[in-house]
């Protein structure tokens, strides 16, 4: 467990790009609230509280510059915090994280720059580290749901390179690893961006997990020949009800699974519950750009095809064992999660 997908160290910021992995495993060091929009907006950065934490330094960045060019203002440092918040609608860590920036600069606005930069920069760095502990407890509730010889099926990620820690629904893998038992996980692609297939199965790989990659559409024919044992996904929302928003890909899972009668989980923080929204039909869908689809096969934009590409889905909550958190696990009764 090596790897750092976040680090902050001499008020530097620097990120794994993970727009060049698995090839070559670089840092990039974002250097203003323009690097840190476009890291998330572009994927460099990507997992629910892995943007969070990216967002809450960004903005720690962004305001220490102001005061650097005696610009601090409240109109300023809002724009700044509103640019981010929205660069990915549908992942609430995000917004999360930016309120909680926020809430620090309101409440010590007129306490001087200096006091306030320290603030807003101890703020980042708690959420990061909180994400750790929060990553911890995840896998050691997770773990018990993981029996010696048991294969695991996952999509996009949801791992280290996701978190401030060892991940989400990987979390429970790493933590089984830990204590010998023998699992093997297959790791859908996750088209059409492959979060799987670039980042998932290289991660694995990284920490001596055992794992197989498979396209998305043969995560049935393996249910089938009953070689899945359990499935571990994250999310980027869960509202009220229980319902869960998560990468394209995972409500069609979650109905195979139903199917086969196999546990389906989801691993998330308690940062990622927005008991604000009711549903999951009331959560926004970020849409993205149809060229990440066509560039998949080298189909040139200039050929004109229709595209359609949602970045998440909606699972309905009852087709979810549980949702694994950091306070344990919590199950749906009557549409509304034990939280």
């Amino acid at each position: 467990m090596n790897l750092e997908t976040i680090t902050f160290k001499n008020n530097t910021l620097s990120i794994i790009d993970q727009q060049k992995l698995p090839e070559h495993f670089t840092y990039w060091a974002l250097s203003d609230i323009d690097d840190v929009e476009k890291s998330i907006k572009n994927l460099h950065v990507r997992g629910a509280p892995a943007i969070g934490i990216v967002a809450a330094y960004g903005l720690y960045i962004h305001a220490a510059q102001l005061h650097q060019q005696k610009q601090l203002t409240d109109e300023a440092f809002m724009r700044g915090a509103d640019r981010l918040k929205n660069v990915r609608p549908t992942a609430i860590n995000l917004q999360w994280a930016v309120k909680q920036m926020v809430n620090v600069y309101q409440s010590l606005r007129r306490s001087g720059d200096e006091k306030l930069l320290s603030a807003l920069k101890k703020q980042a760095s708690s959420i990061h580290k909180d994400d750790k502990q929060r990553c911890n407890s995840i896998g050691d509730y997770g773990k018990n749901l993981i029996h010696d010889g048991f294969s695991i099926l996952t999509h996009c990620n949801a791992g280290i390179l996701a978190t401030g820690g060892m991940g989400t629904a990987l979390a429970p893998v790493y933590k089984a690893a830990e204590e010998n038992k023998s699992i093997h996980v297959y790791v859908d692609e996750t088209r059409p961006v492959g979060q799987g297939a670039r980042l998932t199965y290289w991660e694995l790989a990284q920490n001596g997990v055992d794992a197989t990659l498979i396209t998305d559409n043969m995560a049935a024919s393996l249910m089938q020949q009953k070689k899945i044992d359990l499935v571990l996904v994250g999310a980027d929302r869960v509202v009220k009800n229980g319902d869960v928003a998560n990468k394209i890909g995972t409500y069609a899972l979650a109905v195979l699974a139903h199917y086969h009668q196999i546990p389906f989980y989801v691993c998330a923080p308690l940062s990622t519950f927005d008991n604000a929204t009711e549903k999951g039909d009331e959560i926004i869908i970020e849409m993205r750009d149809g060229r990440e689809i066509l560039n998949h096969w080298n189909i040139n934009s200039k050929l004109q095809y229709k595209t359609y590409n949602p970045a998440f889905d909606i699972t309905p909550n009852n087709l979810i064992s549980g949702i694994v958190t950091e306070e344990g696990i919590k199950f749906n009764h009557s549409n509304h999660l034990n939280i």
